[in-house]
């Protein structure tokens, strides 16, 4: 019996779900629920990337090998330290009879569930990557449940520019309804205080999409901290933010200072959004009592988060970024379109890239 969640194709170990199975199977041969997906590219999620990178050195035929290594042996693409995949843009193959997804073939499609859950075979050895960039170009086929979510690719956009999109969409989507929340509150409080966000990480993918959304949503006061004055000033050029602050996000005080400083006190929402570990107590020292700390970061630590909350008395609300929130795709890809500072920093990315 196929499973709509894709129980049928774990390997190992038996009776879990596909993101914590050690092992899937990725037979290309889909049950009536399913749908196989032609591969164009993936986008390994950062944290993924920046372990990998600084683990060999930088060196991309080492990555490459690495990668093709966890695809091979897993039947997905999962790293085993950081746990997370990243997502993949291809053409529909086939869509099984029953299932729910509305695919059709021949559409173009980027997976909005993560790799670390999806069947994924690689056909070409990623002959066409340097192993030195998130976006991989390659050729394979990955497989689709009937709880799988898909968006059909925008006909407007380049394809690697809505993959870059797409892969963080949780991210503003969240953002904006946890803004929309504490502005609804002032308002039936008859509090006139702005709600004051934090994006640690601003010019970053998911960071500038948050921020864009923070303001959409009635924020009225931004701050995006970024690591280096390269980034500063690029998220400052962009407009995105109302004061942009240089700290390291892996150091609390210094981090918790630049956000204060920056806002005249602590920020109501602080969202974090970069892709090393160390950041929790800073984001939640930046946070004022009864605020609330987003982690969108999965070098996110969340024992280290909330002992580090207790530990320091904060009266703070956290939450995970789970990457869905209905109509996130929709609304990450109204922002890059509406938002000139948003697509500026991506396509600045991509060009990098």
């Amino acid at each position: 019996m196929t499973s709509p969640v894709g129980l049928h194709r774990v390997v190992e170990p038996a009776g879990v779900l596909p993101q914590a199975a050690w092992r899937l199977d990725a037979d290309p041969a889909i049950a009536p629920n399913e749908v196989r997906i032609r591969v164009e590219r993936l986008n390994l999620d950062a944290a993924s990337f920046r372990q990998l990178s600084e683990k060999h050195g930088g060196d991309g035929e080492k990555v490459r090998a690495e990668v093709l290594e966890i695809i091979s042996t897993r039947g997905k693409m999962q790293n085993p330290v950081t746990g997370s995949g990243g997502m993949l843009i291809g053409t529909v193959d086939e869509a099984g009879r029953r299932s729910p997804l509305g695919l059709r073939p021949g559409d173009r499609v980027a997976t909005l569930v993560s790799l670390t859950l999806t069947p994924l075979t690689i056909t070409d050895g990623l002959a066409r990557w340097d192993g030195r960039s998130e976006q991989v170009p390659c050729d394979g086929y990955a497989i689709l449940f009937a709880r799988s979510i898909a968006a059909v690719l925008p006909a407007d956009l380049h394809p690697e520019l809505s993959l870059a999109v797409l892969d963080v969409c949780g991210a503003p989507a969240l953002t904006a309804r946890v803004v929309a929340e504490h502005v609804a509150r002032r308002e039936r409080a008859g509090d006139v205080r702005p709600v004051t966000v934090a994006v640690i990480g601003g010019a970053g993918k998911s960071g500038s999409l948050s921020l864009a959304a923070a303001r959409r949503a009635g924020a009225g006061r931004t701050v995006g901290v970024v690591p280096v004055a390269a980034e500063r000033d690029a998220l400052a050029a962009a407009g995105l933010a109302s004061e942009v602050a240089l700290a390291d996000a892996r150091d609390p005080v210094a981090l918790s200072t630049a956000v204060t400083s920056a806002l005249g006190a602590p920020a109501d929402v602080t969202v974090v959004c970069v892709d090393v570990p160390g950041c929790e107590h800073g984001a939640v020292l930046a946070t004022a009592d009864g605020g609330t700390v987003i982690f969108f970061s999965m070098a996110t630590s969340f024992a280290a988060a909330a002992l580090g909350a207790e530990g320091l008395a904060a009266d703070v609300t956290m939450l995970v970024g789970n990457g869905y929130v209905p109509g996130h795709a929709e609304l990450a890809l109204e922002l890059l379109r509406g938002e000139p500072g948003v697509r500026a920093l991506f396509e600045a990315r991509l060009a990098a890239d």
